[in-house]
């Protein structure tokens, strides 16, 4: 299962990184959001402990660790947030530029 979770998350970062360096900046934005979400499960799986009681009970036992899940709860929120304002960005500047190539972008020119 380690393995499958390695190669998942392998494959999560490749397709990230190859939509990331893309022209089209939708696509950009995608892998921006497929390169966070592989790092959230990278951080799920390296933090995982196999407890036997969950983390807010009294019973006794090792204890299931409830602060990776709320770190990646917490990373998943500022992402969305994140990846709102960037679609907005990409919204307007779609709109005034009429494409959304990169290298079409007048704009975007030094």
């Amino acid at each position: 299962m380690p393995y499958l979770m390695a190669l998942a998350i392998g494959t999560m970062f490749g397709i990230g990184i190859f939509l990331v360096l893309r022209r089209n900046l939708l696509r950009s934005a995608i892998g921006l959001v497929i390169l966070s979400n592989a790092v959230n499960l990278f951080l799920l799986c390296c933090g995982a402990y196999d407890g036997v009681t969950p983390a807010y009970t009294t019973a006794p036992g090792p204890r299931a660790d409830a602060l990776p899940q709320a770190l990646i709860l917490t990373a998943i929120v500022i992402s969305m947030g994140g990846l709102a304002f960037v679609l907005a960005l990409l919204g307007v500047l779609a709109h005034r530029e009429r494409t959304a190539d990169a290298d079409a972008m007048r704009g975007l020119r030094h």
